[in-house]
């Protein structure tokens, strides 16, 4: 990601001080092959609108973001949404939802199926093929949506807060169950989180935006040992990662709500 901007057009609102909003002002960053990057900013700063730019949803005003050299266009980009309930398709079945990506791609329905078995056994993982969307729990709901974006074989998986709607014991187990998979599948994965201790147990590295216009404050190397487990959580290198990631969020926070009070909001 190199310089990336973006800006809408709005009504002029003396508040904003110009009849524009920028929400994006030159994110520039770096994510290496099979890397779990975690992104923390203030709500409202622009991550989800990032996320857009980087799965073509949206276009850039500037900027240029390339992924193994490939343009936002040509690359698989696996996209997974907070909203598990509404991203699944409530008429299909478990084994149906799976299969979409490769429907669509026109794969015929014996291979898509033998797919998603090896998929599965690849994984040490399996779901409940007949059963709908509505039968399953939360977390099986959301696991359901990671696993299907993960057999569209993305260059790329890009998760917005995927575990924000679960509850504590669930996002629990999510998080294990997401190293576990993405360990074995060696994708690259950039991850929304508003939760700083989830962000540093996940990542490789963590990225810190800023109050809107969001940019870059830091990139922040976490060096915590992989394989990972909840004792690492107790470790002086996690606290040490975890405090400096709190800090550099808890400025930013404070100069929103700083904004908003001379603002008059």
């Amino acid at each position: 990601m190199r310089g990336v901007s973006k800006h809408y057009d709005t009504a002029p609102d003396p508040r904003l001080g110009s009849g524009g909003l920028r929400v994006l002002d030159n994110i520039s960053f770096t994510a290496k092959k099979g890397e779990f990057v975690t992104i923390v900013g203030p709500n409202g700063c622009g991550k989800s609108t990032f996320f857009r730019m980087l799965s073509d949803l949206e276009e850039m005003d500037y900027g240029k973001i390339l992924i193994g050299g490939k343009t936002v266009k040509e690359a698989k980009i696996g996209y997974v949404f907070q909203n598990y309930r509404e991203s699944l398709y409530p008429w299909r079945t478990c084994l149906g939802n799976l299969m979409v990506a490769m429907e669509l791609d026109g794969v015929p329905r014996r291979q898509r199926r033998k797919k998603v078995e090896e998929f599965l056994w690849r994984l040490d993982m399996s779901v409940r093929e007949d059963a709908y969307p509505y039968e399953l729990s939360g977390g099986q709901q959301q696991m359901l949506g990671i696993l299907r974006a993960l057999l569209y074989e993305p260059d790329i998986l890009l998760l917005d807060e995927p575990f924000s709607s679960l509850d504590f014991q669930t996002t629990l187990y999510m998080h294990d169950k997401i190293m576990e998979v993405w360990e074995k599948t060696g994708v690259t994965v950039l991850f929304i989180s508003h939760n700083i201790h989830e962000a540093v147990y996940l990542a490789d590295k963590v990225v810190v935006f800023s109050k809107r216009p969001a940019r870059v404050v830091e990139v922040i190397e976490t060096n915590l040992p992989r394989p990972r487990d909840y004792k690492v959580t107790e470790s002086d290198q996690f606290f040490e990662v975890r405090n400096r990631v709190m800090e550099l969020f808890r400025d930013e926070i404070m100069d929103s709500f700083l904004f908003m009070e001379l603002s008059g909001f």
